[in-house]
């Protein structure tokens, strides 16, 4: 499919350089099947769903990723994007062109990583000197990896080291938060519980490929970056009883979606999963695990806009984010919320 035809015009005053607070205050715009569109709250979210339906969340818990240093002269930044062992990172490089395989990169706190393999999408692999863990590295030089289009806006501070971790965030490894679930509080848990909505937890350590844009202008020649992910199987055994119950199964986030697609086998049933996933959502795709999705609001041309849109209907997406932009949602990953419920087959 073209990649064109999922762009849209967005004011550039909507894009959300802070989170509100509380967090459940944030607006969710709900799109329910072929129904008028809803302007809520997210702290309405017990009132909206059904008794049985269940929530999945992403654990995954960011780590200060982002590393500013020098090699010789020459001033490096470096995201990391996957881990691939207990010392070696990939990672993408900021002035690549100054760095061959072999440097080493210099970063605060006398930080420093080899730069051993360059990759074919110009990333680096980065071995970590030293024996003391690279999370403990992490903390004393990296900083937490705001996207590009809040970065390049205002500088990261202390408010953002709580600010982009989500409620649930438990398991280390991801260098970007699975934002949908930032709009939770313990207050909009306890009515959830209260309404009978139950909730689990899977893990997929977000990359910052999730940040490139689609360069291709066919999404048949983009490749998508892997993502390490986990379901136990004590989750997976309880989705699809839910399911087979009748009840939805409700991804938050557009990660927490991917993983249980991609866990997902062709019956439709959720099996365990331990291990990378690429998978790429394009309209077309024929979903089996999830009954719909809480998101935030994606990037014009993006691999995400495109998700919601196999979801929705590329029509209905679009109809959803002029609807969006005319009422004054905030965008991406510190902007407001959507629940998006397609029409149950």
């Amino acid at each position: 499919m073209r990649v064109d035809l999922f762009d849209f015009e967005l004011p550039q005053e909507l894009i959300a350089l802070r989170p509100v607070s509380p967090r459940d205050s944030a607006k969710m715009l709900v799109a329910d099947g072929d129904a008028a569109f809803a302007d809520r709250r997210v702290s309405d979210l017990a009132d909206i769903l059904e008794p049985g339906d269940v929530l999945v969340f992403n654990d995954t818990r960011v780590i200060p990723a982002q590393l500013e240093g020098t090699r010789g002269e020459a001033r490096i930044g470096a995201t990391l994007h996957k881990r691939i062992d207990l010392r070696r990172w990939q990672a993408f490089i900021r002035n690549a062109k100054r760095v061959k395989e072999g440097d080493v990169i210099q970063f605060a706190h006398s930080v420093r990583a080899v730069a051993e393999a360059r990759h074919k999408d110009g990333s680096f692999t980065l071995n970590f000197e030293g024996d003391e863990p690279v999370e403990i590295l992490l903390e004393r030089a990296g900083q937490m990896p705001l996207p590009p289009y809040i970065a390049g806006k205002r500088p990261t501070d202390e408010r953002d080291k709580q600010d982009y971790q989500t409620i649930f965030a438990k398991e280390d490894g991801a260098v970007a938060a699975p934002t949908a679930s930032l709009h939770f509080t313990q207050g909009l848990l306890d009515a959830l519980d209260a309404r009978g909505v139950l909730r689990e937890t899977i893990t997929l350590h977000v990359g910052a490929g999730t940040f490139l844009p689609v360069k291709a202008d066919d999404t048949e020649d983009h490749q998508m970056h892997a993502e390490w992910g986990r379901i136990e199987p004590a989750v997976a055994d309880r989705l699809n009883a839910a399911r087979a119950n009748g009840n939805r199964v409700i991804a938050v986030g557009t990660t927490s979606l991917r993983l249980l697609e991609s866990a997902a086998n062709d019956r439709n049933i959720i099996e365990p999963f331990n291990g990378d996933t690429s998978i790429f959502i394009t309209p077309g795709y024929r979903f089996k695990a999830v009954d719909g999705l809480m998101t935030n609001f994606h990037l014009p041309k993006s691999t995400l806009f495109m998700l919601v849109s196999a979801l929705m209907g590329q029509e209905r997406m679009q109809a959803v984010y002029g609807h969006a932009i005319s009422n004054g949602y905030r965008f991406y990953s510190y902007g407001d919320s959507s629940l998006l419920l397609p029409n149950r087959k």
